[in-house]
């Protein structure tokens, strides 16, 4: 079956491969500038060429959680800037199945729309939360890591897990005691499913 011109199946940006088909779930982590330092990334270089993808993607998930960085999102009225524009397009161009706003980085577990390529999608949000962020905190520059992580779901169990673990975030990186109580998390925040 040949994709719409606009979803380009494998590609591969700067270092990180995606894969981009219409009505695939898809596990997507993209974070702060300044929450993975090039001092780290340095140190961690050759760490990295040995490891494969997924314990590379578990190193990284375990830092982030840390709090490395401006934690620019721990603010309230910056984490409902990105909340918001999750949420705006839910439905129409894509369809969210988890998602959690950390205090440096963001986790979303999504379907995209035939005609709304994953790419486009994360470059939408990140630009106007940008343009949002830097105008709420009167700062200039870029707010966001350039590239972003992303797994297709490969079965429901797969699916079900990656839920799991985007909820329960909060809870594993000690910022509360239930996944509820974060107020940036699908969790704690009622939305429609948007089945289709």
């Amino acid at each position: 079956m040949a994709l719409p011109r606009e979803h380009a199946g494998w590609t591969n940006r700067s270092y990180l491969p995606h894969y981009d088909q219409a009505r695939l779930a898809q596990a997507v982590t993209f974070r702060l500038a300044d929450s993975l330092p090039h001092s780290k990334r340095a140190e961690w270089e050759h760490l990295l060429q040995v490891l494969d993808d997924g314990e590379r993607t578990r190193q990284i998930k375990r830092y982030l959680d840390q709090g490395a960085g401006s934690c620019l999102l721990r603010r309230p009225d910056c984490a409902k800037v990105v909340q918001d524009a999750l949420l705006y397009f839910h439905t129409q161009r894509y369809r969210l199945i988890a998602w959690c706003v950390m205090p440096n980085h963001v986790h979303l577990l999504f379907e995209t729309f035939a005609g709304y390529p994953l790419g486009k999608v994360i470059h939408s949000w990140k630009s106007f939360t940008v343009r949002e962020i830097n105008k709420q905190c009167q700062r200039t520059g870029s707010l966001w890591q350039e590239d972003y992580f992303d797994t297709f779901m490969r079965d429901d169990e797969h699916q079900s897990a990656e839920a799991a673990y985007i909820e329960g975030n909060p809870v594993n990186a000690g910022l509360v005691k239930r996944a509820c109580d974060w107020p940036w998390s699908n969790a704690s925040h009622p939305f429609k499913t948007g089945k289709v």
